[in-house]
């Protein structure tokens, strides 16, 4: 039987395994979609020079790749805390200030990603609905569902933040 702080500590192991196989998925999965376009676009750009043709599908296909890695990027980026951000007044704000803004902006950013949660989904279930095709017959929802999915990661992410901000935490 274990006690409640053998509990906890499992628990929180337990969540920083998934947290780390989560990031290593989302890594990999950039890289190789990444990978995946510049191969494609490569290709496209040979079979056009060399022998007048290409893929049917290249073109639609990097479209969405774009998409792909545009998302995937921004969530590694707020995974890592590591996006565009304009900060030219925090040299000079004190510690406390410094604080409250960074939490201001951690809930701004919050509810814009939510709303993109919202709309995206929306905007995914219309064209389910239309039955929208992107290339080859496939159904162009199963593309677009990286937009609701990313933008409720980074929703998640940010609402995360602002707990940690009102507890104090960095």
């Amino acid at each position: 039987m274990t006690t409640g702080k053998e509990s906890a500590k499992q628990n929180k192991s337990f969540l920083r395994r998934l947290l780390h196989y989560t990031n290593v998925v989302e890594d990999g999965l950039l890289v190789f979609l990444l990978a995946v376009m510049i191969i494609i676009a490569t290709m496209q750009i040979l079979l056009r020079n060399a022998w007048d043709t290409g893929f049917v599908w290249g073109e639609p296909l990097l479209r969405i790749l774009v998409l792909w890695v545009g998302l995937l990027g921004a969530m590694v980026a707020t995974r890592k805390d590591n996006h565009i951000s304009i900060d030219i007044l925090s040299r000079y704000l004190s510690a406390r200030i410094k604080r409250i803004s960074g939490l201001l902006a951690n809930v701004f950013t919050l509810c814009v990603c939510a709303l993109l949660t919202y709309e995206g989904a929306r905007f995914v279930m219309q064209d389910q609905a239309a039955g929208i095709i992107a290339f080859s017959g496939l159904p162009a929802w199963w593309f677009e569902l990286i937009i609701p999915v990313g933008f409720a990661v980074m929703s998640l992410r940010y609402a995360v933040r602002c707990v940690a901000g009102v507890w104090g935490q960095p």
